[in-house]
């Protein structure tokens, strides 16, 4: 054990959950503390108001991603008689509120 790691930090699990842990660090050449480790070290949490913000991202996605599905299925339906410059409005228009989802700009993109 490293000298700066005195602490412990007790959790609950099943003798199933446990072996489970303990062959994932083996295969990844772990010590299951080093596992815990780095892989709480990448979790990231939300305050409620965030989880919210990150649902609602996810219903607009969603949303675009339908109306990407129908965008396409027009232009393969009407193939000849596509016009392009309408087709190219909504797609751009589906790129720009793609862009408006950015988790660059999430209120919590520094936090983890």
């Amino acid at each position: 054990m490293s000298a700066g790691r005195a602490v412990w930090v007790k959790v609950r699990a099943t003798e199933a959950e446990r072996a489970e842990w303990h062959a994932k660090a083996r295969s990844a050449g772990l010590t299951l503390s080093d596992l815990v480790r780095r892989s709480i070290g990448r979790v990231r949490t939300w305050t409620v108001a965030h989880a919210e913000v990150e649902r609602g991202r996810t219903r607009e996605l969603a949303r675009l991603g339908n109306n990407l599905n129908q965008i396409a299925r027009w232009a393969n339906t009407h193939k000849e008689a596509i016009e392009a410059v309408e087709v190219i409005a909504h797609l751009i228009a589906v790129d720009r509120a793609l862009s408006a989802l950015d988790p660059a700009e999430s209120p919590d993109a520094d936090a983890h």
